[in-house]
């Protein structure tokens, strides 16, 4: 069983600014129609529920042009922008997306921008309806489940789950240098969980005392007998660097 789900749901692997590699899991075809109904369903109850306002006001044949401006526009604007003023405000997900745990985000884990969000609505009128929901077939034969609003834009499509675990190692160190040598063979061996604990530690800057213990703690786990740094923050920091290397080694 796991083994089949491997291969039904395709990952991206990206590499973070802290070159630590993670995978992040693209929604499936099923997931995306699913989401896709739900909000249709929230538009049409919003057609229908403005139509039936405008039908109780009386005489709106008299009723000014501007007037009659503003009524199409409260009437279509929030159904066209539907997906793009969601997406922008609310971290990538309409009221579908949120139902299904899914979310829109760039094909390298960040949060896309005003730009990518405008490109990607944008070429719904490819993806949807005008064109048979060409969308759909391309779609089908991407390995990330993209349309092509989210080829020209750079997004895709993930769930939830797989953005929490990005978000675990947000935190910058300097970048490492091409020709960077690592110290400590064991910091390979360190979890996204430990290498996140410890770069939110050296960020919090605690006591002397915090940071000693964990190195304590950190050479325990790795069995280093031999320190190269002459304090407990530099070998932390060369911990996490050395992490980074290995890391970026195996994509």
């Amino acid at each position: 069983m796991n083994t089949a789900k491997k291969y039904m749901e395709p990952t991206t692997h990206i590499v973070t600014g802290q070159f630590v590699r993670i995978n992040q899991s693209a929604a499936s075809l099923g997931e995306r129609m699913a989401t896709q109904l739900i909000d249709w369903g929230i538009e049409l109850v919003w057609v229908i529920a403005i139509l039936w306002l405008l039908s109780m006001m009386p005489d709106v044949a008299s009723t000014p042009i501007i007037m009659k401006i503003a009524y199409v526009l409260l009437l279509f604007f929030p159904v066209i922008c539907y997906s793009l003023l969601w997406e922008l405000f609310n971290h990538g997900q309409t009221p579908g997306k949120r139902l299904m745990k899914l979310r829109v985000v760039k094909t390298d884990g960040s949060s896309p921008s005003l730009g990518a969000l405008i490109m990607r609505w944008m070429l719904w009128i490819a993806d949807g309806p005008t064109l048979g929901f060409l969308g759909i077939f391309v779609m089908l034969v991407t390995r990330n489940h993209q349309r092509f609003g989210d080829m020209a834009a750079g997004t895709m499509v993930i769930k939830l789950a797989s953005y929490n675990k990005i978000s675990v190692t947000l935190d910058e160190f300097d970048h490492l240098s091409p020709d960077y040598k690592p110290y400590y063979p064991q910091a390979a061996d360190l979890s996204l969980e430990q290498v996140n604990l410890i770069t939110q530690t050296l960020k919090a800057e605690p006591t002397a005392t915090h940071v000693m213990a964990l190195a304590d703690k950190v050479r325990q786990v790795l069995a280093i007998t031999h320190i190269k740094e002459t304090s407990s923050h530099d070998f932390l920091e060369r911990i996490v660097r050395d992490y980074q290397y290995y890391a970026l080694q195996e994509v």
